[in-house]
């Protein structure tokens, strides 16, 4: 059974030239669970050494449902504005977004460390930690001579690093990119800009695929085709309710719980 949800038409042109990817969530799930590592920091840091109130949580996992997508850094410079905005915390022992960064990385690579090492080391099986049919998906992609390209809010070398270790990497042909230290060299929207510029794109030549709002709303903006991916935790091929709604929200034009439906998918983007 198919869970392909059209919600809206997409454009229609030359044909899908381009393709672009988020990383964490929809094509790798070594960094699934994120947001459970994520919430605790930024709670931690509103209000450090005491519960945080139902008010402090609740805005803390409306941000990150509502920035999953963007860069790590500029979740952590919004957390600076939060936990200033509380004042729980004196002005002279608030971190910068750096520091509170450093602290979630540190915190999220002791969750991950040992699934990373047993992917390179081929003693766990990397199908496992990829998105249902995505390997076969951009395999799809590149016979028919799609230009394969991921972009991540993920520091770059981590997301070089896990695209390797879920098997991807050799068939990205586009590039891997990721976030780099100085913030402002990099982001999912000057890189899609730069795409519609270097290759002359008149909009649906590009299709854009992600778990997260914020490249969905990019996409929708550039004219290109926006697919969201609602993986479900239950791996049970059936759309995640919360990611689905704030697709929805973003506009995606088709959403599907993961790759594995290739005919409906292709049909959807060929329109065959």
């Amino acid at each position: 059974m198919s869970y392909l949800e059209i919600l809206d038409t997409p454009p229609r042109g030359a044909g899908i030239q381009h393709a672009l990817f988020d990383f964490d969530g929809t094509v790798s799930l070594i960094r699934e669970g994120w947001e459970r590592v994520m919430a605790p920091v930024m709670c931690e840091a509103i209000a450090p050494g005491e519960p945080p109130t139902p008010k402090i949580e609740a805005e803390v996992l409306e941000y990150i449902d509502e920035s999953t997508g963007i860069q790590t850094i500029l979740q952590m410079e919004h957390l600076v504005e939060m936990v200033r905005a509380h004042g729980k915390v004196p002005p002279d022992r608030i971190l910068d977004a750096q520091g509170y960064k450093d602290i979630y990385i540190g915190r999220l690579h002791e969750v991950i460390r040992d699934t990373v090492e047993a992917l390179e080391a081929g003693t766990e099986d990397s199908a496992a930690h990829r998105v249902p049919g995505s390997l076969e998906f951009i395999q799809r992609l590149r016979d028919r001579a799609v230009t394969l390209y991921v972009a991540s809010g993920t520091d770059q070398p981590d997301v070089r690093r896990e695209a390797a270790c879920v098997g991807i990497a050799p068939l990205i042909d586009g590039g891997i990119f990721g976030a780099l230290r100085t913030y402002q060299d990099f982001s999912k929207e000057s890189f899609i800009r730069e795409l519609f510029e270097r290759h002359q794109l008149s909009g649906p030549e590009l299709a854009v695929f992600g778990d997260g709002p914020v490249e969905i709303r990019l996409a929708r903006a550039a004219g290109a085709i926006a697919v969201g991916v609602a993986a479900s935790p239950a791996r049970d091929s059936k759309p995640d309710p919360a990611r689905r709604a704030r697709l929805i929200r973003a506009g995606a034009h088709l959403i599907v719980p993961d790759f594995s439906d290739l005919p409906a998918l292709e049909g959807f983007l060929w329109g065959s």
